[in-house]
């Protein structure tokens, strides 16, 4: 975990001046559903050709961090919870969490809400925040483009607020949407989730040096459009840049150089490309008919700017308390033990899908098929999971199995330490894999 002192956060604070916190206090332990989490708390046993426990469970548990259900099954030391705010876990009965989803909420006489929209290239890290953000992960993260498929709601409840996170695919244009054969949904559902955001919140990927110059047309189109939604500027991986003093440049063309409505002093930070002419404007509302003209690489209408990196925890603290803070007064959409609105079933997919794509090459994962054959509660109250993994190739089929079945025996063990840390309960999960007829 990163120190608060880190070089982004720093940077950021002492440079721009408009580092906003909001006071949020940790959320108070409460009584939770006694069917949602009436699965034993034991050991997870990850079928696909090995078992964990003892050390093995242990040096596990360290990749998942403080407070990780695995530390919770080992009795490991943990801080003190009026410190650290509680995390629902999801049930793995789809029953129970669609009664959660439509349960009154449970929300106190000066309940506030926040509805904030997620926006990026895809690949800039949106689902890392968002799992970072919540505290538990529930949508998938990979290296590849396009991991997330459709748009997918996460839920932070703390005290009286509550932020409902829409983590909506990359922005892609229409012509890649048909050239790549994907998903109508990646082209629409960022759209629709603009319609009742409260907030947007505008990811960039600064270590990419292809992209990270200026925002794409597509989310400059989406920020135009919706330019009556407020709207963050976050810079994230910040970390793995060498130098800092490129924030100073990519600040400047990613705001035209103002933030808030106030001209920033970074002018002799910031160089200009041949041929690219970056206006300031003067501190007004957006104007509907001058934004998104052919010079246009950056959105001066951004009420904030966070520098961070989404994998610290000190750093997205500080986001999180910003989103607390902003959230308004009105009714809450969602109990407080919702942490997500899929369903059980829609988490193993996607959760299985992320190690197909970080271990499969090329666009063989995208070509995977997957179709759940099994989802049942065992006798000691272990959830055993079949799927199926459907390929079109035969050379497919080889590489998924790997030699000797260790690739999707591998991907099983991941997959499966995700799945208890989401659901709180031991996991076994099968993997078959099958050419398709």
């Amino acid at each position: 975990m990163a120190a608060t002192g880190c070089p982004g956060a720093a940077l950021s604070r002492a440079v721009l001046g408009f580092w906003q916190t909001g006071p949020v206090a940790a959320k108070e332990w409460a009584t939770r559903f006694p069917s949602l989490l009436g699965c034993q708390r034991r050991c997870v046993t990850c079928v696909a050709g090995a078992a964990f426990s003892g050390p093995l469970l242990a040096s596990a548990s360290r990749r998942y961090g403080q407070n990780s259900a695995l530390d919770r099954f080992l009795g490991l030391s943990q801080p003190d919870s009026s410190l650290t705010s509680r995390i629902p876990a999801v049930s793995m009965h789809r029953d129970e969490q669609d009664l959660l989803l439509v349960h009154h909420p449970d929300m106190p006489e000066n309940s506030r809400v926040l509805r904030v929209v997620l926006l990026g290239a895809p690949n800039a890290g949106k689902s890392t925040l968002s799992n970072q953000l919540l505290g538990r992960k529930v949508f998938p993260v990979s290296k590849k483009v396009h991991t997330t498929r459709c748009q997918a709601l996460g839920v932070i409840t703390e005290k009286e607020a509550q932020v409902i996170l829409l983590d909506t695919p990359g922005l892609i244009s229409p012509v890649k949407q048909k050239r790549h054969h994907l998903e109508l949904s990646l082209l629409e559902d960022p759209w629709k989730s603009m319609e009742s955001a409260d907030l947007v919140v505008v990811l960039v990927d600064v270590s990419d040096k292809w992209t990270r110059n200026q925002l794409s047309p597509e989310v400059l189109q989406c920020l135009t459009q919706f330019s009556q939604v407020p709207s963050i500027l976050v810079m994230n991986k910040v970390d793995c840049l060498k130098q800092k003093s490129v924030l100073l440049e990519l600040t400047a063309a990613l705001t035209e150089g103002v933030v808030s409505g106030k001209k920033l002093k970074l002018r002799q930070a910031f160089r200009s490309q041949p041929g690219t002419h970056c206006p300031s404007p003067a501190a007004k509302g957006p104007n509907i008919q001058s934004v998104g003209g052919p010079q246009r690489i950056g959105w001066p209408y951004f009420q904030e700017i966070f520098m961070l990196s989404a994998l610290s925890q000190e750093d997205v603290k500080t986001l999180k308390q910003y989103l607390l803070a902003r959230a308004q007064p009105g009714p809450w959409e969602f109990h407080s033990e919702v942490l997500t609105s899929q369903t059980p079933e829609e988490i193993c997919t996607n959760i299985i899908r992320e190690k197909l794509l970080e271990h499969l090459p090329q666009e063989v994962p995208y070509s995977v098929q997957q179709k759940t054959i099994m989802w049942e509660e065992g006798p000691s109250g272990e959830l055993v999971i079949v799927q199926k993994l459907l390929v079109p190739k035969e050379s497919h089929v080889k590489i998924l199995i790997g030699p000797k079945g260790h690739l999707i025996s591998q991907i099983a063990e991941e997959a499966g330490r995700d799945l208890m840390d989401i659901f709180l309960c031991e996991v076994q999960l099968r993997l078959s894999v099958k050419l398709l007829n």
